[in-house]
């Protein structure tokens, strides 16, 4: 696991030997208000103050303004007080404001092994696990690959909740928040350490402490086996491709979810090469593979009732004289001959043959991750996943999944002019469609063809939330972002009942 996650803690007040204390400022009626300073706290503030606490965080410039920060002089403590925006604080501010707070206090120069405590009021259940949520993952820090070990910046997070009964949900915050630190950490691991065969064995590694079945088949299993996609697809690489397979099936479960998960754990666009400039950031094209193990622990470590199957399809996408080309005609998995008409368009083969595989152990829903297309980032930007579904009912599930998680997906369509522009006249179908227009859809409509009939299904396009290569926002970090984790593990909440 990583290590890279403080330890989350809950209290009924103010630990005096905190060494940064989170408050919060809202406004009522126009009024700034403070939220979360005790009156012990003020007394003591006033005391080395020549006016009242709030009246001298208003003068150093402090505002209610969600995600805004001012940092107090460390008398008698180090208070940092971030505004919370409305008075009536939602969780998914909650979760935004927390992560600003970590976020800077982590990057503070000089900042190692800091106690940090969050005072905001925290007597919800689902306040207290956004908090939580929002200060582990604003704490995050991308693993530096140096001489000397990185050391911690924040030890220890405790929140104050006044209720012993949030305790619990704090405790599941931490386990979900640490599933997607996971999962960054993986996304940010440069891709000649992470390949297929070692990311596969440290998924393994990942789950083996809990009851989760692990079974990795390498090319010989996979040629035996007919996964003729993700066999293409790596082909170009000395670092031959993996299937990952995990199950978690707790006695009484009455919904199996299947997950499947993009794992490129580099893309150079094989011999239909990217531009120069735009090859970097690919070792993020196996954040899908990433976010389905990360949830499938975490869902494990929750305990939660419902069955679990997860593939993760990894390969690594070089140009070689043993690369794939655009117009081989590949035969997949459920024996589907597939005309490839571009070979940076890989995720959806080696994903079309985990689908298939994964319908084989008839599921009730199948729900697959991708980094698939820019033509979603082009449709919804980069902070908003693309979701398309089999049907309404699903794509609803999901989207309360996602809301419950306070991550942005959109509903987009598969229509049949789509669905048409995948015939081939060389092969069952196309890869790709005959045009550049609504690419999202297409790729969407090509995997849903691997979907068994009857079978309900989503898919979940993360290009352009899962790297985030801008500047950094609430609890997102640069670099990989592990986008889809806890939708996936709400979903799984909520299939367990």
């Amino acid at each position: 696991m990583s290590t890279n996650i403080p330890a989350l803690k809950t209290a009924k007040s103010i630990d005096r030997d905190a060494d940064v204390v989170v408050v919060g400022l809202t406004s009522v009626g126009g009024t700034p208000t403070l939220v979360g300073v005790p009156t012990d706290l003020e007394k003591a503030w006033s005391k080395q103050l020549p006016s009242p606490l709030l009246d001298t965080v208003v003068a150093l410039g402090a505002r209610s303004e969600l995600g805004t920060l001012t940092t107090l002089p460390p008398v008698p403590q180090r208070l940092v007080v971030v505004g919370l925006g409305d008075v009536d604080v939602t969780p998914s501010a909650l979760r935004h404001a927390c992560g600003v707070a970590l976020r800077k206090i982590s990057g503070t120069k000089d900042a190692e092994n800091l106690n940090v405590t969050i005072s905001l009021e925290l007597h919800d259940p689902e306040l207290a696990r956004a908090a939580a949520e929002g200060a582990v993952l604003g704490a995050y820090r991308i693993p530096r690959i140096t001489q000397k070990p990185q050391k911690s910046s924040v030890a220890a997070i405790t929140l104050v909740t006044g209720r012993a009964q949030l305790k619990e949900s704090v405790e599941e915050a931490g386990v979900i928040a640490a599933a997607v630190v996971q999962a960054r950490d993986w996304i940010n691991t440069p891709p000649n350490l992470l390949y297929p065969e070692t990311f596969a064995e440290s998924a393994k590694a990942h789950v083996s402490d809990l009851k989760v079945g692990a079974e990795i088949l390498d090319e010989k299993a996979l040629a035996k086996g007919g996964y003729g996609g993700i066999l293409a697809v790596g082909g170009g690489s000395s670092r031959s491709p993996r299937l990952l397979r995990l199950t978690w099936a707790p006695r009484g479960a009455k919904f199996h979810l299947a997950l499947v998960g993009k794992g490129i754990t580099f893309d150079s666009g094989g011999l239909d090469i990217k531009p120069a400039g735009q090859m970097a950031s690919m070792t993020c094209d196996m954040s899908g593979a990433a976010a389905v193990i990360a949830a499938t622990r975490a869902i494990a470590a929750l305990g939660l009732s419902v069955k679990v199957t997860t593939y993760a399809a990894m390969a690594e996408n070089l140009p070689s004289g043993t690369a794939y080309r655009s117009a081989d005609v590949l035969t997949m998995f459920d024996g589907t001959t597939v005309e490839n008409a571009n070979t940076d368009a890989e995720g959806r083969l080696v994903m079309a043959d985990a689908l298939g595989r994964a319908g084989t152990d008839s599921p009730n829903l199948i729900v697959d991750v991708a980094t698939l297309t820019g033509a979603c980032m082009v449709a919804l930007g980069k902070r908003t996943a693309g979701l398309m579904a089999s049907d309404d009912a699903t794509a609803d599930r999901l989207l309360d999944a996602a809301e419950a998680a306070g991550e942005g997906f959109w509903h987009l369509p598969i229509t049949d002019d789509i669905r048409e522009g995948l015939k081939s006249d060389v092969a069952d179908l196309r890869s790709s469609g005959k045009n550049r227009y609504g690419g999202a859809l297409t790729a969407a409509a090509f995997l849903q063809h691997f979907i068994p009939e009857g079978v309900s299904w989503a898919h979940l396009d993360i290009a352009g939330p899962a790297w985030n290569d801008e500047s950094p926002y609430g609890y997102t970090p640069l670099g990989g972002t592990g986008a889809a984790v806890r939708t996936l593990v709400a979903l799984a909440t909520q299939l367990a009942g």
